[in-house]
């Protein structure tokens, strides 16, 4: 059974404290990469929190790994 739900990027925060465990640490990168993606590196640190792309490629993998392991473990790859 899927359960579908559509909500702003401003309510994922709230969502995965709730769901608890590792989400909410990758819910987190999740949404630093998303402001990545408009904003791009930033040495400052003022508008990404990412100050070179070397950096962001690491949470890439970091979120696609965890990806993968959630896919999995769930067994949604045979």
């Amino acid at each position: 059974m899927w359960i579908l739900a559509i909500m702003p990027a401003s309510k994922l925060k709230a969502m995965a404290s709730i769901i608890g465990g590792d989400i909410d640490v990758y819910t987190n990168i999740a949404l630093d990469l998303h402001d990545y993606q408009y904003n791009g590196p930033d040495p400052e640190g003022v508008f990404s929190p990412y100050p070179s792309d070397d950096v962001a490629a690491h949470d890439v993998r970091r979120l696609v790994e965890k990806v993968k392991e959630l896919v999995n473990k769930l067994g949604y790859v045979k």
